[in-house]
């Protein structure tokens, strides 16, 4: 194991490149494991160990936790018949996410299609993938009222305390899998530049349509391995929300609402009455997410439906901080909606939330409110510039000083774009 004040001395360069050497060991490694994983299920060896199946030798033996072992027994069943597997999550192609969800719609015909249209996708995109490939119906429009939240009883405490019922050692076991967060943390690269890019604008992944808003507790996802059924009990806080595709651009939206939320719905499915006749939630919120999210784009970015004819023109210098709404347009849609920082390899980041726009030429420094001069940046690479042109002590004091007067919201000329 590293010594953390060892690590400390390594230079930024060496230390992403230990990195990644070691996650390629680690790779390997976790492919080794998988493997003897699956030739001891095949021989039930586990139950000369005293247990009754190989989730149980690798619970209680292996201690590995219940997700890990799910997760590590169906890919190492999917591998027996499937040996590239291995090969694919040795090099770093695929995830053991990946290869529980994909496992049981894997076939000798599709598997070569398949895989190689996985490779280093994300568990969402993996989910889409699947979804694709095995649609399953809309789910209903759903608003349900929940148990009264109490004290979890002993046998409540209990059941959530023991693993659920080991799945029959026979049986090929799929992937457990766990409610997507709210917001997903995008990578950021230590050493990288801001690059110019082309002017069409990146069009969005996929397009989110809210099928179902039901009021219940999130449960395990149907490819959820077979005798995991653990029951949520009175006392245990509800999962976040969920987004999970059933099939090509057909998304279940699923959260919890308060009864105020619920009344908002039944007021507003009433006054919609006359253009949703059928009183359609997912119709509904569609309309009013489509609504609110207008109203904030014009605010944050200047898109609107009817722009001025205003050419957005730098001012020489500017009066002010405040960016011009044909330029926040321009740079928005120029830039596609997300984070134009690229690194040295010409990876783009992922990010499309917390954007903020950023002088190029920082304004503090005589940076103008042009088009050419200004771009949308995360705020982790916002902040990643502003240390290099102004230091990271800088910053750092900057930040020490927004916290000690509880004002972090209040940035002073010398430091960041708006």
């Amino acid at each position: 194991m590293e010594d953390k004040r060892s690590l400390e001395l390594v230079p930024d360069d060496d230390l992403l490149r230990r990195l990644v050497e070691i996650l390629g060991r680690s790779r390997r490694v976790e492919a080794d494991l998988v493997a003897l994983i699956g030739e001891v299920d095949a021989r039930r060896l586990y139950a000369r160990e005293a247990s009754p199946s190989m989730f149980a030798f690798c619970t209680e033996t292996l201690h590995l936790s219940e997700a890990a072992a799910y997760l590590r027994i169906a890919a190492a069943r999917a591998s027996r018949e499937h040996p590239m597997l291995l090969t694919m999550l040795a090099g770093g192609q695929l995830h053991l996410t990946a290869i529980a969800k994909l496992a049981p719609h894997l076939t000798r015909e599709n598997r070569d299609r398949l895989l190689e249209r996985a490779v280093h996708r994300t568990k969402r995109q993996v989910e889409e993938l699947v979804a694709e490939i095995a649609p399953r119906p809309d789910a209903p429009s759903l608003v349900r009222r929940l148990p009264e939240r109490g004290p979890a009883t002993s046998a409540t405490q209990s059941a959530l305390a023991s693993p659920g019922t080991p799945a029959d050692p026979a049986t090929p076991a799929g992937p457990v899998t766990s409610p997507r967060p709210a917001t997903l943390a995008h990578p950021a690269s230590p050493e990288a530049r801001m690059s110019p890019l082309p002017g069409s604008a990146v069009a969005a992944e996929g397009e989110l349509r809210p099928d179902e808003v039901g009021s219940s507790r999130s449960e395990l996802r149907p490819d959820a391995v077979r005798g995991n059924r653990a029951q949520l009990g009175p006392g245990r806080a509800a999962p976040p929300e969920t987004i999970e595709p059933l099939a090509p651009g057909r998304y279940k939206v699923q959260f919890t609402a308060g009864a105020e939320l619920r009344d908002k719905l039944d007021r507003l499915r009433a006054l919609m009455r006359s253009s949703v006749p059928d009183g359609d939630l997912a119709a509904i919120i569609d309309a009013a997410v489509t609504e609110r999210l207008e109203r904030l784009e014009a605010r944050r970015f200047g898109r609107t439906k009817a722009p001025r004819k205003a050419s957005p023109v730098a001012q020489e210098p500017p009066s002010s901080r405040h960016v011009p709404a044909a330029v926040r347009r321009a740079v928005y849609e120029r830039d596609g909606g997300r984070c134009r920082y690229v690194d040295d390899q010409g990876r783009r980041c992922s990010a499309r939330e917390g954007l903020e726009f950023h002088h190029r030429h920082p304004f503090a420094l005589g940076g103008r409110h042009s088009v050419d001069e200004m771009g949308l940046l995360c705020r982790t690479h916002n902040g990643f510039l502003a240390e290099i042109d102004f230091g990271r002590e800088a910053v750092a004091r900057h930040r020490r000083s927004d916290a000690a007067s509880r004002t972090p919201t209040v940035r002073p000329q010398t430091l960041f774009s708006p």
